[in-house]
């Protein structure tokens, strides 16, 4: 079905083999060649495609001015009407992880269900990707990841687990701290073997280790946790480590948008990701 509030967009509910529901956001630009055009996969999909597709089609426009290529834009997402889906999200862009691993919510309440990461990477690969691909005029060898917080912990998973699967991989206020020893373990493993070339985005806002920014302080421990976390210096701390390994094998950007918290930094997130895996090829 059509999208009458973005041009050019459709909307697609699909059930993957395992069972699972999704709705997937597709947006193509204008039909005005033949060439092959790089795609970009968005994580939620309901709140981060709208976003993405505004962007896209603006600069796109001038691409010799913005360095923003017409490319094609999906939005995977789920069957409701919220911006996003708390608890598919969560099982989705979660790796698996042992009980006694997981770490403390804010309250100390309980996790739901988590570890879904590669069932989700098995969906996109061997499902919706092929798909795509017999139907648009797609350059496979252009595809790009886009994830925010549990979305950016599910982007540095594939990448360090299967990183031939896409040539850019953008991570956007990553959640590192849920990924603990897992997320050391497949790094390291990432770092020591030898991986196609691929190019690595790390995002986040100024303002995500902030008391008062990050949350609402409704829950008294909330400033305690934001702290523990260390959103900025771990995705800084990670871009420096990884830079590391060398341009020819990873080449990695890390951006700091001062003045913007944990939800007020997608918009710039998606704009600087939209540059960077869409600059024309050299």
């Amino acid at each position: 079905m059509s999208n009458e509030f973005l041009p050019g967009a459709v909307v697609r509910d699909v059930t993957s083999s395992a069972e699972r529901a999704y709705r997937i956001f597709i947006w193509a630009p204008p039909a005005g060649d033949a060439r092959k055009r790089p795609v970009v996969y968005l994580l939620d999909g309901n709140g981060s495609f709208p976003i993405a597709v505004a962007a896209a089609a603006l600069q796109s426009r001038r691409p010799e001015r913005t360095g923003v290529q017409p490319a094609l834009i999906v939005g995977i997402g789920y069957p409701t009407d919220q911006w996003l889906d708390p608890e598919r999200r969560t099982y989705d862009y979660t790796p698996a992880l042992p009980d006694a691993a997981l770490p403390q919510r804010p309250g100390r309440g309980g996790w739901s269900r988590t570890g879904g990461a590669d069932e989700f990477l098995d969906f996109i690969v061997a499902e919706l990707q092929p798909a795509l691909e017999a139907e648009f005029n797609i350059d496979s060898d252009r595809r790009a990841l886009f994830g925010h917080s549990f979305g950016g912990l599910f982007v540095l998973h594939s990448l360090f687990t299967r990183p031939d699967l896409f040539r850019s991989y953008a991570a956007a206020s990553p959640s590192i701290w849920f990924g603990g020893d897992h997320l050391a373990a497949v790094k390291q493993r990432f770092i020591a073997r030898r991986t196609p070339a691929r190019r690595l985005l790390i995002t986040v806002g100024g303002l995500e280790q902030a008391e008062g920014h990050a949350g609402d302080g409704s829950q008294p421990d909330y400033d305690l946790w934001i702290r523990r976390n260390r959103m900025v210096e771990n995705a800084r701390a990670l871009a420096d480590e990884l830079a590391a390994i060398g341009r020819d094998r990873l080449d990695v950007t890390f951006s700091e948008f001062a003045d913007e918290n944990h939800a007020s930094v997608l918009p710039a997130a998606i704009s600087r990701m939209l540059r960077f895996v869409f600059a024309p090829a050299a």
